[in-house]
């Protein structure tokens, strides 16, 4: 007679085996109707499944983030159901859950076109409709093998044979539909309310380019049309806001196939580029860091003593010269401690902070590539605390606290903290993993801050904390990060002198706030939609003249205002006034001053904002006090609002 123990903490008692279906019914025939799963402890399982023994139990419905991934996973199922049902020789392969929705790969005689997503979503609606019911089955290895070779399925064939272990395999099947999957699913098609099939690209069976290459649809699912709806707005929206075409419109940069993954950049991503590096110079000189720079090219012995040649050697790029082997560094840490190893070093240098404007590179596969947001080139604000065990706390706890106001100053608030732990492949002691890991922790327990525990996510050297900032459409960025090693510095020998005169090897910091400065510049460009603040903005004001009779004050302006260390141009072509204000609008340069008669008389600048707002008339000296005013604020200007 089993006992089931609800959320609430109300126990239900049945005498005989009951499924979750049948307990949701028990409580109402509201949350029957709306159940989808269940949950006993961590596990989700089917509503059709037996409880026979006690168990906590949790009802899940389309309100729990379970509920939709439950949802989407099933949603999958319809699209490859619908699929076969237009297109019978389409071969299935494997249709996960993903952010925001999920994909299924197929093997088809030609691409997938725009128009066939559009007949194959019709479908998908035909046969949500229909309500089919979802049924789960268990099957053995050989007559589940035997099965899919009378369908044609020499995919789904390869992927069952290849499952280890010998147990029985579980089987759904809607209708004449049938795939290999754990589970759970939805009780019935009908509980797909609202999706959308977004788009279709390539994809290698298996992941390897010497495989057949496979159709992958994409599409997005969610409990209602009213959501589904609100996620389409913000697809639109995140278009427009494209870091690629924006720094096109704006001539940041550009990326071409000469150089894949590496990015060109043009006057204007440049100087957004120096003043973020400037701007962390700064902070990182306040802040107790000494700036160094290292090679680009380092014998591969050394990344084999690090551990990077035995744990990251598919993404190094390799050279040889002269019978040597050589790698273009990945990564900074390694050279980072080759400085600290240079003179015998002290307790009393502790914390050593070690910061470089790294330039890294890295073999990231070519279809993962994306604008200047994932590239094989990049440069990283790294740097490296060198400290004892009993600095470990207070150096995290001060980064914390930076990481946190450099993000405000870019204009980021909601920021969400991940502690990382041990990943099974790693290297070290368990007793210094412990170690690390609860002086991470502490850290973030003693900043009063909420944090999201990540087992098994840390780096194969040391547990981590991860900050991700999320931007004005909700989307979450993934940035800053601080690494606890006890590791690699005694794998590179390194050690200081203690109190007592006994050599100890020092605790290692990882720790970088934006991460890679491409990518950075990339989240920032979508984040403003290229209306950058003052501050980061390439030109933060451009100085126009009426006719040519201004054109001799005009240039005078621009040089003032250039003398005080603003960056301005000067808009001198024989146009009218309005074509330029209008193609500087679009250029979303902040200030756009204008220069008449008037103006040259009285020695003054009409202002107007991007936004069209007209701050009147006013002298260079008033607005360089403005614009010193929203460069100091770092946020948007104070008169875009």
């Amino acid at each position: 007679m089993p006992v089931i123990t609800l959320p609430n903490g109300a126990q239900k008692e049945f005498d005989h085996p009951v499924s979750v279906a049948d307990v949701a019914l028990s409580i109402g025939a509201g949350l029957a109707k709306a159940a989808l799963a269940g949950k006993i402890g961590e596990q989700l399982v089917d509503t059709s499944y037996l409880i026979s023994e006690d168990a906590a139990l949790s009802i899940i419905t389309e309100k729990d983030a379970d509920g939709l991934e439950v949802i989407r996973h099933s949603c999958a199922h319809l699209l490859a159901m619908a699929v076969q049902d237009i297109f019978p020789t389409a071969q299935v392969t494997i249709g996960p859950v993903i952010e925001d929705g999920f994909f299924y790969d197929f093997a088809f005689e030609r691409p997938f076109t725009m128009d066939d997503l559009a007949r194959i979503e019709v479908r998908m609606e035909e046969l949500a409709a229909k309500d089919f019911t979802v049924t789960r089955t268990v099957m053995s290895r050989p007559d589940a093998i035997r099965l899919f070779e009378e369908k044609g399925e020499k995919y789904k064939v390869e992927i069952i044979a290849s499952i280890p272990g010998e147990e029985d395999l579980s089987f759904y099947s809607q209708g004449d539909f049938i795939d290999l999957c754990r589970g759970p699913h939805v009780p019935s098609t009908g509980k797909i309310k609202a999706f959308k099939l977004t788009k279709v690209a390539g994809a290698y069976w298996r992941g390897d380019s010497n495989n057949a290459m496979l159709q992958r649809i994409y599409g997005t699912c969610w409990a209602n049309k009213k959501d589904l709806q609100a996620y389409l707005t913000r697809l639109e929206e995140a278009a427009k806001r494209d870091h690629r075409k924006i720094g096109k419109q704006l001539n940041l940069f550009h990326v071409q196939d000469e150089a894949p993954g590496m990015v060109f950049w043009h006057p204007n991503g440049w100087t957004m580029y120096q003043v973020l590096e400037q701007y962390m110079r700064k902070i990182q000189q306040a802040n107790g860091y000494k700036e160094i720079k290292t090679p680009q090219v380092v014998d591969i012995s050394l990344w084999e003593r690090s551990g990077h040649a035995a744990n990251y050697a598919d993404n190094m790029f390799t050279t040889h010269s002269e019978n040597r082997h050589y790698a273009v560094k990945p990564m900074n840490c390694p050279c980072h401690v080759q400085v600290f190893n240079q003179g015998l070093k002290s307790y009393r240098d502790l914390p050593l902070r070690l910061a470089e404007f790294g330039s890294c590179h890295r073999n990231e596969p070519s279809g993962s590539l994306h604008g200047i947001m994932r590239v094989r080139g990049f440069t990283q604000d790294d740097a490296h605390i060198f400290c004892t065990r009993e600095q470990i706390g207070s150096e995290v706890a001060d980064f914390i606290a930076l990481t946190l106001k450099v993000y405000k100053d870019f204009g980021f608030d909601d920021v969400q903290m991940k502690l990382s732990t041990r990943p099974a492949k790693r290297v070290g002691d368990d007793a210094l993993w412990d170690m690390a890991e609860k002086a991470l922790a502490d850290a973030l327990d003693a900043a009063g801050l909420k944090w999201e525990l990540q087992p098994g996510e840390g780096a194969f050297y040391g547990p981590k904390i991860e900050f991700s900032l999320k931007d004005c459409l909700g989307r979450v960025w993934q940035c800053g990060t601080i690494q606890c090693d006890f590791n690699m510095p005694v794998r590179l020998d390194a050690s200081y002198v203690a109190e007592d005169n006994s050599r100890h090897a020092p605790v290692m910091l990882h720790r970088a706030i934006l991460g890679s400065f491409e990518r950075f510049i990339g989240i920032l460009i979508e984040h403003y939609a290229g209306l950058l603040p003052p501050w980061l903005a390439p030109v933060q004001a451009v100085v126009m003249n009426i006719t040519d009779h201004q054109a001799p004050a005009t240039a005078q302006f621009v040089d003032k205002l250039r003398d005080m260390g603003f960056r301005v141009e000067g808009d001198l072509r024989n146009e009218k006034i309005g074509f330029k204000i209008r193609e500087r609008t679009l250029e979303r340069i902040p200030y756009l001053l204008v220069v008449g008669d008037r103006e040259v008389e009285q020695n003054t600048v009409a202002v107007r904002t991007r936004e069209g707002k007209d701050l009147g008339s006013m002298s260079l000296e008033a607005f360089a006090d403005l614009l010193r005013g929203d460069i100091a604020r770092r946020g948007r200007s104070s008169v875009e609002n």
